[in-house]
């Protein structure tokens, strides 16, 4: 039995691209997770942001944030699926390790402490 880890993919749709058909291209990624069988599917749309360079002719792009629990051969057809679409111009997926998940949502629920309390100098008296 293969073992099912969470992942996060990253990937950045071209940025003439119609509101529609990102939204076309985001529903055929989720859709293809869904018929692998991945679990715990959350998509993040970053919105249109500045590249830091050009990336095959494109100053700006779209970013999604999908995160998921998967087995590997399904990121190996997921990462296929973009590499030859022409509407993906950058992705890349990472594997999570579950420790990190729960540390970053305890963070996301705890609130920080109090700011430090500047402490008046003795000599300054």
């Amino acid at each position: 039995m293969t073992v099912k880890r969470l992942y996060e993919t990253m990937y950045i749709l071209r940025p003439d691209l119609p509101d529609q058909e990102a939204d076309a291209a985001i529903a055929k990624y989720q859709d293809f997770l869904v018929q692998q069988e991945s679990e715990d599917i959350t998509i993040q749309h970053r919105g249109r942001r500045r590249l830091a360079y050009d990336i095959k002719g494109h100053r700006e792009g779209i970013y999604i944030q999908v995160n998921y629990t998967a087995t590997p051969k399904t990121i190996e057809s997921l990462e296929k699926s973009m590499r030859l679409a022409d509407d993906v111009i950058r992705y890349m997926t990472i594997k999570l390790e579950p420790e990190a998940v729960e540390a970053e949502d305890a963070e996301a629920i705890i609130p920080d402490a109090e700011e430090p309390v500047a402490v008046a100098d003795a000599a300054a008296e």
